[in-house]
């Protein structure tokens, strides 16, 4: 089963991948993780993004500036479209790729240890990716769940902790990004990070068993 996780910034994705990790064993695809690996001298990717962006959009050393172009794309939505249109393709082949490695490795895991396929499969893949929607990946998912954050002051010092900003850089970015309302209304399930741990495994446990 493919799971698409989504949801804004800071709202509890990846707490609910490290859950599915740890108590369903679940192979977790980070898309931002898939971006910044992507982005390294040389690719194709970082090409892209300076034949849109320009060289200042780099270092001195060549690397992309990821502080400055996170800056530009969260105070301006033209530019943070032109980023999702050049980049998008290339994130959506290397998950489909990574789905593609992890069931075969599951299923050449299952003949070792078996000598045939079960037939109730228990691989699960879950895709954190902020916009899932917005690249189509959507479509190579079986369900998709919302993570919502109820506590908008709590998603903020979230995003200032794990990314190191400041208060303003962490609510530029929440304002830049979908509604819970877009998220709830798109996916099949929506899960409520209210930074209760319990609560929060109690839910994902009722996705799973429906």
């Amino acid at each position: 089963m493919v799971i698409g996780i989504t949801g804004s910034s800071g709202a509890g994705k990846s707490t609910v991948c490290e859950i599915l990790k740890n108590k369903y064993g679940a192979k977790i695809i980070t898309a931002d993780k898939i971006a910044k690996d992507l982005s390294q001298k040389g690719t194709l990717y970082l090409a892209e993004i300076v034949k849109n962006f320009g060289q200042e959009i780099l270092l001195e050393n060549g690397e992309l500036n990821r502080r400055k172009l996170a800056d530009i794309i969260y105070h301006n939505e033209e530019k943070r479209e032109l980023l999702n249109n050049c980049t998008f393709k290339y994130i959506c082949k290397e998950i489909e790729k990574q789905i593609k490695d992890y069931t075969n490795n599951y299923k050449n895991e299952k003949l070792n240890n078996y000598g045939n396929l079960l037939k109730n499969n228990d691989l699960i893949i879950a895709i954190d990716a902020p916009l899932l929607f917005e690249a189509n990946a959507q479509d190579i998912c079986d369900i998709t769940i919302a993570v919502i954050s109820q506590n908008k002051e709590e998603q903020i010092n979230r995003i200032i902790k794990r990314d190191n900003i400041n208060r303003s850089h962490a609510i530029a970015r929440i304002n830049a990004q979908k509604s819970n309302d877009f998220y709830k209304n798109k996916c099949n399930y929506t899960i409520i990070n209210d930074n209760k741990l319990l609560d929060l495994e109690s839910q994902i446990d009722n996705i799973l068993k429906k």
